[in-house]
């Protein structure tokens, strides 16, 4: 399963280790992802989310899931947070 954030797109980072000699090795720096959980207000329904720690207080900041996904361009989504977005913008078309 990949290490990538569903809603915002954060994955992998290199680095180094760095030794008291300042020798350098590779390093990889890998999200903090969580299984969450999470409520759709307009459409009532909950949908599961692998997202980092970083994201799910993106998402609380912003008001919530709608909120955040009608915020949030298309790039960054995964492909099963872009068919939810899908969803609530004709939710939101036919209220």
């Amino acid at each position: 399963m990949s290490r990538i954030c569903e809603l915002t797109g954060k994955g992998r980072q290199i680095g180094h280790n760095v030794s008291h000699a300042n020798n350098k090795t590779k390093r990889v720096f890998l999200p903090n992802l969580q299984n969450v959980t999470l409520l759709s207000e307009k459409l009532d329904r909950s949908f599961r989310f692998r997202v980092s720690t970083q994201g799910l207080r993106s998402v609380e900041h912003n008001g919530g899931l709608d909120n955040w996904l009608l915020k949030t361009a298309d790039i960054k989504l995964s492909p099963r947070a872009r068919k939810v977005k899908r969803e609530l913008v004709k939710a939101q078309a036919a209220a």
